[in-house]
């Protein structure tokens, strides 16, 4: 990372936080739209970067806890912060649609915290947290606890926060997201660091099942946390190794647009470009672009077209009602293809 430069540095910055905030709500059942998430990043990091989008306020709430707890992780972590995340991650104050309490640890009036899977009236009950008249306690402890100068590794008390807190549940819904918020602050209080170029969250998504075995029995067992934290240890190194994708992704697009700095492209097409090289997902059609660049078919055709001369884009072998079109990543290809 230091031989790539700064303008790139903070380009795989913006891809990490992007697939940060992505992945950690993906583990959840939650999608969120990626321009979204990467456009609400780049705004407040006041990043000067091509095709933003508004974002919704689910959005702009998941984008602001993360940056607050990786931006600011010499900070204490307090109540008051972690009611101030939890009102953003629901700021209409509902999961889905029930009401929640918003901003403040849970009361359990529907009945004891727990976690559970399958369908109704055959559910399994994977865990059951501690009941809400502990949960000051609890809460309190956590926090002094994660504040505490401390002999500790930084890592492992990386692994044990994440595990103490989502083993506390202590609000109604989004511990799971909080638990890795505050999993990425501990981590940035490791390396001294606002900035990361590997994802946590994207490497727990890739592997969710594992995780959630491995919390299950932590949380079912006695106080031994061995079990976990290996688990932790060997999943944080493979976010890292997976680092090389997340630089390649960056280094591709730096080197795309190399090769078309002096060329005379319209705001359309720098647009949809972008999109393509962000991770585009199935086959580019004209429709696909008109969407993309918000422009008739007609003018996406023309678009297009006019791409392939240049050599930013290559028609795909199928044709016809199914013409599609992928891009030219670089000159050799190009030549290859030709």
């Amino acid at each position: 990372m230091e031989a790539i430069g700064f303008d790139l540095r903070d380009e795989a910055h913006l891809h990490t936080l992007t697939e940060d905030v992505v992945k950690s709500s993906e583990i959840e059942g939650e999608e969120l739209e990626r321009n979204q998430v990467r456009s609400s990043i780049a705004r407040r990091l006041g990043m000067d970067v091509g095709g933003l989008v508004p974002a919704d306020r689910n959005v702009d709430g998941v984008v602001e806890m993360i940056l607050d707890a990786t931006g600011s992780y010499d900070r204490p972590l307090t109540e008051e912060r972690l009611f101030a995340w939890h009102a953003a991650l629901f700021p209409t104050r509902r999961s889905g649609i029930r009401k929640i309490i918003v901003g403040n640890w849970r009361d359990d009036r529907d009945g004891p915290m727990q976690v559970v899977s399958g369908p109704m009236g055959h559910e399994k009950v994977h865990y059951e947290a501690p009941p809400a008249v502990r949960l000051s306690d609890e809460m309190s402890r956590f926090l002094d606890w994660f504040d505490r100068p401390s002999d500790t590794d930084p890592i492992l008390r990386a692994g044990l926060a994440h595990l103490w807190f989502v083993t506390i549940h202590p609000f109604d819904d989004g511990n799971g997201r909080i638990a890795r918020a505050i999993t990425d602050m501990a981590l940035a209080r490791a390396e001294s660091s606002q900035k990361r170029f590997y994802s946590m969250s994207a490497q727990i998504r890739r592997e969710r099942n594992a995780y959630y075995d491995t919390l299950e029995r932590a949380q079912k067992g006695e106080t031994d946390v061995t079990r976990w934290q290996a688990w932790f240890l060997e999943c944080l190194l493979r976010a890292i190794e997976g680092a090389e994708d997340i630089l390649g992704v960056v280094i591709q697009k730096a080197r795309f647009w190399e090769r078309f700095a002096k060329e005379p492209l319209n705001e359309r097409q720098i647009t949809a470009l972008n999109g393509l090289l962000e991770g585009f997902e199935g086959k580019l059609t004209t429709s696909k672009w008109a969407r993309l660049a918000k422009c008739s078919q007609d003018t996406a055709y023309r678009d297009i077209l006019d791409l392939v001369k240049r050599g930013a884009l290559a028609k795909d072998a199928a044709g016809g009602r199914s013409t599609s079109y992928s891009l030219v990543l670089n000159q050799t290809n190009r030549d290859s293809s030709g």
